[in-house]
């Protein structure tokens, strides 16, 4: 029996570990998985010491702030590995801390699988150099990353999208509209603040105002989906009193939701990935803190901050980014989109040859029989 250390610190990469346990026990049942993440990967068998709430974390200061915590967790894990001898790791995501883990690991003598690679093509590409230190294997998602990890010589295989595998649709919009009591033809916009909570709390005000906004201009119902890492009192001291707004939680017919909706307004990251690989018309939005941003802006080396509009290589999606996110940007560039059928379908067109692009839907499977024989040459 090999004992596995799997670390996944954020709510998306904790399904994708929960896809790749599932699908490496298929091949190895008797090994054992321990480590950091949430309930869908402790489903599945494994081990969990330590909540993936434990990374929370956005920005550089909010890390700084947060460091003895994060580095007694790095120590505790990398104590833990060395006790159950484990026979490698696998890092999910989640850069600044995994990065770190990476280089305990490495000189404990411990093998690691990286699993969906740090944004290097779109700053702090300075990041390669740790990982060809530190890292064994690394496992690519997108098609355009292959190219860079060969230019650095850094063993690199691309294995697919993980999300692929995870986009399950059980009602059609009306089955969905029917079983909420949502009107037939009034158009449904579904908000997606983030995954973290300072994220919704940034993005929150916001979004409360674009509904006002929205709403006197056009009769519109709207759904919220509550990230299962955000606390619902945080959800509710935004949109309590709003009784136009469903607010579900994202184990709550999540991609239902979406396909049913006209339009999503998402927060930058996976949630876009989400609306394009479901072919819905999505605005993208982020703010972060006005420090952060100052200094961020200057070594970010990319356009476009949608990962949409960077795999287009264009721009596909509207993006209202730090103080272009505002209620009235937000809710001109909904009615607009609402208003135009051609620009949504044209968006549909879009996501279609993005789809395509990407591949099948067997990633867990890839990232499976690579860690087996990563464990298998050791």
């Amino acid at each position: 029996m090999n004992s596995i250390l799997i670390v996944a610190g954020e709510n998306s990469g904790e399904k994708y570990g929960a896809d790749l346990i599932r699908a490496y026990l298929e091949l190895r049942p008797q090994d054992r998985f321990f480590g950091l993440g949430g309930p869908e990967m402790s489903a599945c068998g494994a081990d969990i010491l330590y909540s993936l709430e434990e990374l929370n974390i956005v920005g550089i200061f909010e890390a700084l702030r947060s460091w003895r915590r994060v580095r007694r967790l790095l120590v505790s894990l990398r104590n833990e590995a060395l006790r159950r001898k484990a026979r490698a790791a696998v890092l999910i995501d989640s850069p600044d801390f995994n990065l770190r883990l990476a280089r305990m690991l490495r000189a404990a003598g411990i093998p690691v699988l990286y699993y969906i690679s740090p944004t290097v093509w779109a700053w702090r590409a300075g990041r390669l150099n740790q990982i060809r230190r530190y890292v064994n294997r690394m496992l690519l998602i997108f098609p355009f990353e292959k190219e860079i990890y060969a230019k650095a010589g850094i063993p690199a295989i691309y294995v697919g999208h993980p999300l692929l595998s995870r986009l399950k649709v059980k009602l059609s919009p009306s089955e969905f509209r029917a079983k909420y009591n949502l009107p037939r033809e009034t158009p449904l916009i579904t908000l997606l603040p983030g995954s973290r909570p300072m994220e919704v709390s940034r993005h929150s005000p916001i979004l409360s105002k674009s509904i006002d906004i929205i709403r006197y201009n056009l009769n519109a119902g709207f759904i919220l989906i509550r990230a299962r890492t955000v606390d619902k009192k945080l959800i509710e001291r935004f949109f309590e009193r709003r009784l136009e707004l469903l607010i579900l939680d994202e184990a709550e017919d999540k991609y239902e939701a979406m396909v049913a909706s006209d339009i999503i307004l998402a927060a930058c990251g996976t949630a876009n990935m989400e609306a394009c690989l479901l072919e819905v018309p999505f605005i993208a939005f982020y703010r972060i803190s006005p420090l952060v941003y100052f200094f961020g802006r200057r070594l970010v080396r990319v356009k476009n901050y949608s990962i949409v509009n960077i795999l287009a290589g264009k721009r596909v999606v509207p993006e209202l980014i730090q103080e272009k996110f505002t209620p009235e940007n937000l809710a001109g560039e909904a009615l607009s989109l609402l208003s135009s059928p051609e620009k949504r379908e044209a968006m549909k067109q879009e996501f279609r040859r993005l789809r395509e692009l990407l591949g099948d839907d067997r990633a867990p499977v890839r990232a499976a029989i690579e860690l087996k024989n990563l464990i298998d040459q050791v």
